[in-house]
């Protein structure tokens, strides 16, 4: 008998990707007692709506013609078409029972049984070989047959010349030793109770993966891991159909189960490859659309069901289950590709807009996001997009930071074509796409990786170093060589089969160091009796190094709060920590951004004792490449939107609002903007809701507010792209210098930024809400004659319009340790941006 669920049944129909997400146990009617009785009468079919249980389904039967038939699309490689119910194709006139069948049993030497013990571990779904007993096999006077198809009334042999009917052993089983001296090219003809099936054995093929694929998974080592595991449609031996592979090195067993065998796994165990750890099956006619899952054999006994870790797509949520897939888009990028594998990203533009894609536009799927999102993102100047975990994951609300299918895009947008569809929108419009990836940890949905094989294996054994405190999630293994190659090839996996063109690796302050969040006697120090996580260190520098070498163009951001040595060094370089770099092409600038917060939440007459507050970054700012982050951490949980966090008026918090965005830009570092601060909402972010959009419509009364601030942004990117002084030497400390850093008094800043030829940009601040007329300001020698590129105050942005509208000429006066100087007017509130004439 099937093992079955600890509670519950499953829906014929619907399966266990149906199943409530949170607790991976279906609900469901009683079993019928025709079922537990064991005998080989099936109840009515799905299409009568009854509801059968896991562990004994429904007769699979043949499609009716008026069903709908699935055309798919082949892959390369052979890819079969849509998927059908069952397995196979009816035949002609089915239905035939024992007593009408053409052929007979006599011919057929009964066979002698499977020994005791393999028997039990194959009903069990605990046979480390069932090719050894299922399938075709030479034996002494001709070939033995055996065939495992639960609820059949009967199992022919069908070859040239051949149709011999199978013996009945009892729980499923049929078999049969025929007078042939080598085993034919045969199919099986199945009978139910109201049809009958020819198809493939499963068991008459070889494995379909090669012992060098199963040689580097072993080793870890496999960079590209989702070639050799998950569901592949695959033409093998000359007969199509999907390879289903699975690492799951403690089970007793695995078995297959999906849409097309009615969520019964019994028929179709799966082999153990080897010591890899790898169970394999080939199943001829199943192909792209399918739905499946892996029914495990645990060590203590029990069975659970369980996702596919490599799926490539995915059931929409609250469904679970896993869907055969082959892409078919092609891909109109290649002008893109060829650019990004030239680029140097410190020393260009890289200007970042983040998304939530679910919510920037709710309701919109990956191919409506397509035809919006690059020409909103393109208009506002921005070169980038980041985008918020878009890996699939089964609770919204975790905003995708609790991914349970590291290789599938969320299919609540559309499938995996889909996506690269829009990632293809956004390239073919300039704009790069960087996509947030969390190999930090995962949730213990009982369904996905949590101890997938009966024991710990994706996490550590250790519970205390694999319970994440903070979130209710557990930590990988980074120590144990497969989960590493699992984790590294999935970063491969973005950047090369979707173009990613960065990836930002969340919370890696949590990976790095043991006792994070952990207090005294909840962690073990490591080999050195330190607090550093040296597992997780040369996980991120072997992830790194593999992304650089394989994927040229491509950047990886560190989102790192601590003071780590050598986040963006070279893996190669070691520090004076004893540790080589971590290998990130970039930072996200946490200190810069909470400080610079800090000084603007106060009320400009107190920022006079926080000054220091805006000008501290520029001590470590060349210590890492980094990136200023307005990310969507800031504007949730109480924290207020950026506008919010301003005090003083509405007029106030506009202009500081826009002040603050030209200081942003002028910094040095890269800039990242959260979506609705580009045109300052006032509400926080919502992911039930997305941004107020209402804000912009014209029939809004403070509609010209919102625009000015988006206006603004939109020509603070045009400026920044156009001035090579604000990004070609952000990693360079010759690329800045102080004009005035120490005008506590006056909330004033002044800086200047040089490109590569030496040429400047002047950025002035003035975070208080008074003019200042002529305000002396100190300039190199070499430039006579200064104007105005940018002024937040202008009106255009819903300003007051206190802007220098007439060159500024130096004056041989000298100032703040400068030769010449010039007068400018500072607006209150204001940023302006001035440039040689």
């Amino acid at each position: 008998m099937t093992a079955r669920p600890p509670s519950g049944q499953y829906p014929s129909d619907e399966g266990p990707g149906h199943a409530p997400a949170a607790t991976g146990a279906p609900t469901g009617p009683a079993v019928p007692a025709t079922f537990r009785s064991g005998r080989a009468h099936p109840p009515a079919h799905p299409s009568s709506g009854a509801r059968v249980s896991y562990g004994s389904p429904p007769v699979p039967r043949a499609p009716r013609a008026d069903e709908e038939r699935h055309e798919g699309r082949q892959e390369e490689d052979g890819g079969v078409g849509g998927p059908s119910r069952v397995a196979g194709r009816p035949v002609a006139g089915g239905g035939a029972g024992p007593d009408d069948a053409v052929e007979d049993e006599r011919g057929v030497r009964a066979a002698p049984p499977p020994a005791d013990e393999d028997r039990r571990r194959l009903l069990a779904g605990a046979h480390h070989d069932p090719h050894a007993v299922l399938g075709a096999h030479p034996v002494r006077g001709g070939v033995l047959f055996r065939a495992l198809r639960p609820y059949a009334r009967s199992v022919t042999v069908a070859a040239a010349g051949l149709r011999a009917r199978l013996r009945a052993e009892g729980d499923g089983l049929f078999s049969g030793v025929l007078p042939l001296r080598e085993i034919p090219d045969y199919r099986l003809l199945v009978a139910y109770e109201d049809a009958e099936l020819e198809l493939h054995d499963p068991y008459r093929f070889l494995p379909a993966i090669g012992e060098l694929d199963l040689h580097l998974v072993g080793e870890g080592r496999h960079e590209e891991l989702w070639r050799a595991l998950g569901a592949r449609p695959m033409t093998h031996q000359g007969v199509a159909g999907t390879r289903f592979t699975v690492w799951a090195p403690n089970a007793l067993g695995v078995r297959l189960t999906g849409d097309f065998t009615y969520w019964d796994g019994t028929a179709l165990p799966m082999r153990s490859l080897g010591g890899s750890g790898v169970w394999e099956l080939f199943l001829p006619g199943v192909g792209e659309g399918a739905r499946y899952k892996f029914e495990i054999a645990r060590p203590d006994g029990g069975h659970s069901l369980r996702a596919d870790p490599m799926a490539r797509r995915t059931e929409c949520p609250p469904a679970t289950a896993s869907v055969v897939h082959a892409s078919h888009h092609e891909w109109g990028d290649d002008a893109w590709m060829a650019r990004r594998e030239g680029g140097r990203v410190h020393e260009l533009p890289f200007s970042v807009y983040e998304v939530h894609l679910a919510s920037w536009r709710p309701g919109l799927t990956y191919r409506q996001l397509a035809e919006q999102l690059p020409a909103y993102v393109k208009d506002l100047g921005f070169t980038h997009v980041e985008l918020m975990p878009v890996a699939e994951h089964p609770f919204g609300g975790s905003w995708g930071y609790q991914v349970t299918g590291f290789y599938a895009p969320t299919a609540r947008l559309g499938t995996p074509d889909d996506f690269k569809y829009l990632v293809d929108a956004l390239h073919r419009a300039g704009i790069g796409v960087i996509v947030d990836w969390v190999p930090a940890h995962f949730p213990k949905d009982a369904w996905a990786l949590a101890e997938f094989d009966g024991r710990p294996l994706y996490e550590p054994a250790d519970p205390l170093r694999a319970a994440h405190p903070d979130w209710g999630t557990l930590e990988f293994d980074y120590g144990r060589t497969e989960v590493r190659n699992f984790l590294v090839a999935n970063a491969v996996y973005w950047c090369e089969e979707f173009h990613i063109d960065g990836l930002r690796v969340d919370a890696v302050a949590s990976m790095l160091y043991l006792d994070y969040s952990r207090e005294p006697g909840q962690w073990t120090p490591n080999a050195h009796g330190g607090r550093e996580n040296l597992d997780a260190v040369a996980f991120l520098q072997e992830m790194n190094a593999t992304v650089y070498r394989r994927c040229p163009g491509v950047v990886t951001i560190a989102e790192e709060s601590t003071a780590w040595d050598g986040v963006t060094r070279a893996t190669h370089h070691v520090g004076p920590s004893g540790f080589g770099g971590l290998g990130f092409g970039l930072k996200w600038n946490m200190g810069w951004m909470h400080d610079s917060l800090a000084y603007l939440g106060h009320e400009p007459v107190h920022r006079a004792y926080h000054h220091h507050e805006m000008t501290f970054s520029m001590v470590y700012a060349y210590s890492e490449n980094y990136v200023l982050p307005i990310s969507h951490d800031e504007v949730v949980h109480g924290k207020r939107a950026l506008v919010s966090k301003m005090p003083g008026d509405w007029w106030q918090r506009r202009a500081t609002h826009r002040a603050y965005l030209g200081f942003m830009w002028a910094h040095p570092g890269k800039q990242l903007l959260f979506m609705g601060q580009e045109f300052a909402q006032g509400a926080e972010w919502s992911e039930a809701h997305g941004p107020d959009w209402w804000l912009l419509d014209p029939s809004y009364s403070a509609e010209p507010d919102h625009r000015g601030v988006r206006d603004l942004v939109r020509d603070l990117n045009q400026a920044y792209t156009a001035t090579p002084a604000l990004w070609q030497r952000d990693t360079d400390p010759e690329g800045f210098s102080w004009i005035e850093g120490d005008a506590r008094e006056d909330n004033v800043f002044a800086f200047l930024r040089y490109d590569a030829d030496g040429s400047p940009l002047l950025a002035i601040s003035n975070f208080s809400p008074v003019v200042r007329h002529e305000y002396r300001v100190g300039t190199p020698e070499a430039v006579p004659v200064w104007r105005e590129v940018l002024n937040t105050d202008d009106r255009r942005y819903g300003g007051g319009g206190v802007v220098n509208a007439e060159p500024l000429k130096a004056e041989p006066t000298g100032w703040h340790g400068r030769p010449a100087s010039i007068l400018p007017v500072l607006p209150p509130l204001g940023t302006i941006w001035l440039r040689p004439a």
